[in-house]
Order: C-alpha cells, then structure tokens, then sequence
C-alpha cells in the first residue's frame, strides 16, 4: 500500500507564495482616496464609490490581454512595461465612449508563482493605472501546472469606466468636413507581435544582441486618458477611436455613420523607425496597415476650427495632425495617397 500523502503543492500550486503575492499586491496598490473604509485587495469583491458630480452615470467596461508581447518579455526576461500595455489596452477603449477609467482588475495565469516576475508586472499595472487615473482595485493570480509550459504564463485586464449620459460620443456627432487627426504612438502597442516574432524566428535574430529591437518591442503602449478626457470636457471632439487590430481602417469604420466615410491622406502619417524596420522585411503597405498601427496610435474626429485649439493638450512627441476629412458616401474608409516608409 502506498502511504505517500497527495497534497495541493505537489500537484504544483504553492497557496503560500500566493498568499505572499496577495500581501504585496495590498500594500502596493492605491487606496480609494474618496472612501479609505474599503479595502480592496484581498477580498471577495471590491467596492468602489461612483462620482457624485455626474448627473446621469453611465458604466463602460472593457477588457483586454497583451496578446504574445508577452513571449518577448519572456525572451528579455523583462516585465516592467507589458502592465502598463495592459491598462492601456482596456483603458484607450474606455475613453473613445468618453468614459473616465474608474477602476481596474487584472487576471495573471502562470505555471508556477515566481514573485520576481509577478512583483514587475503588477508594479507595471499600478503605474498604468496611475497614468490612466483609476484605481487598481483587485485581480485573481491563478497557478496552473500543466496547462502552461515552464515560465510561461497570461495576463488579461479588465477596466470600468463612467459617463454622463449628455457626454458620451455618439456617431451621430460626427460631420461632413470634420477633419480627423492623428495622435502619434509610442510604437508598436500591443498589436501584431506574432507577426513580428514570426519574422525574428525565420531571420533567427537574437533581440537580446539586438539594441534597436530589444529597445524598441518592449516601449508601453501610450496611454492617452488625460488628453482625450480634457478635450471632451472642452468640447472640443467629435469622435475618437483607439487603433489597435485591424489598423486604422478597421477603427475608423468602427466609429462612423453609415451615411459618412474617412478619406485618409496615407502619405501624411508620421512613420516610427520600428514599422519601416518591419516594412523591411518583406511586407506589403495592405498587410502593414491591418496589422500595425503605423505610427497612428488613436484617431480624434474634430470640426476644422477646433485643430489649432487642441495642440496645446499635448507633449510636443504626441502632438496631433491631420490625415484625413469626413466625406458624404458610404464608401467608410478611402486611402489616398503613398506611405513614405524612407
């Protein structure tokens, strides 16, 4: 008879390392400033109180993942920034209904609890949410031998936001002869990594050798909260869309009315050295603009009087410009023009 005891952590799952997890998560996450009564780490639930100055609030809610950015961080054994994807992924989409982020949880799925990692990440995510304004109110670690390989692991976020019903952009505010205008990227977000590892794989090229690369795949994806919500207080947008898969096109259409359509002056965006890097490679103009941002990190729709006015919301690196106008038809998107990859 076999008297050799089964127990949880020789199935692989350690509840003490969790638990040290969820005890440094506690101390490091923010306190809720207009209700310090509640703790939300380490609960079953988190409670978070809703603006009192908005008349008739609105919830939006939005989750997304980071997609195989993480199998890089992986490669460069380099978690400090892939948290800060991860807000951003959820949070860009928050505010095109023109929500402020209220609170945000994450989902981290690992094959066995290493708190050096899991610490980077979720100092990352904290300092997201600081950029974005809300509150990182709780999560779920879950440890899974055997569903994960060795060292891998998943992270999903998941943000809340809030809207006065009179404030949320509608398409129905969009016009003939808007202008739309471009707000840079800070690179690559969060889209089209498998594409880009597919290409390191086939060139074997060692990013951890590779200065430019081992820079350039890792930067955060720009979180663009504080200036989307300033210029909707003012109003001073019409519209607004977060591009991440399926490029510019595919977000675009996403926002306008059946009866309008964007017509894009390609040979006006602002190309980032790390896309003309991937346009390098073999890959054509249609296949760039579905898959990468291009340069072209979110798209604001806006009446031609009010460009000049919304300069002054931006760092110099983000400023905005246009690429393209709101035509009558129901063609969605028209690209014009070439994109100057030189």
């Amino acid at each position: 008879m076999n008297n050799s005891k089964f127990t949880y952590q020789k199935s692989g799952v350690n509840i003490a390392a969790a638990d040290d997890f969820v005890k440094f998560i506690s101390n490091i996450s923010t306190k809720n400033k207009s209700n310090k009564k509640f703790k939300n780490i380490g609960g079953f639930g988190s409670i978070t109180n809703i603006p009192k100055n908005i008349k008739r609030p609105k919830i939006v809610a939005s989750t997304d993942g980071v997609g195989t950015k993480i199998e890089i961080a992986n490669t460069l054994n380099k978690y400090n920034t892939i948290g800060i994807d991860l807000v951003a992924m959820s949070v860009n989409d928050l505010i095109v209904q023109g929500a402020k982020p209220l609170i945000f949880l994450d989902y981290i799925s690992i094959n066995k609890i290493n708190l050096k990692k899991l610490k980077s990440i979720i100092l990352s995510i904290k300092q997201g949410c600081k950029q974005a304004g809300c509150e990182l109110v709780g999560g779920e670690t879950a440890e899974m031998p055997g569903t994960y390989e060795e060292g891998k692991f998943d992270i999903a976020g998941f943000a809340v936001g809030i809207v006065d019903e009179k404030k949320i952009l509608h398409n129905n505010k969009i016009k003939e002869n808007d202008l739309i205008l471009a707000i840079p990227s800070s690179g690559i977000h969060s889209n089209g990594f498998s594409l880009i590892r597919y290409i390191i794989n086939k060139k074997k090229i060692n990013i951890k050798k590779n200065k430019f690369l081992k820079k350039e795949l890792l930067k955060p994806t720009k979180i663009y909260v504080n200036e989307i919500l300033k210029l909707i207080e003012k109003n001073l947008i019409k519209g607004c869309a977060n591009i991440t898969g399926g490029g510019i096109r595919e977000n675009l259409i996403r926002i306008l009315p059946n009866s309008l359509y964007a017509n894009i002056d390609l040979s006006k965006l602002k190309v980032k050295k790390i896309f003309r890097w991937i346009k390098n490679n073999n890959i054509d103009d249609n296949e760039m603009l579905k898959t990468f941002n291009c340069g072209v990190g979110f798209c604001i729709v806006v009446k031609p009087r009010n460009v000049k006015k919304i300069f002054k919301f931006f760092k110099k690196e983000y400023k905005p410009y246009v690429i393209g106008k709101v035509i009558k038809g129901k063609k969605k998107i028209k690209f014009n023009g070439k994109i100057n990859w030189s």
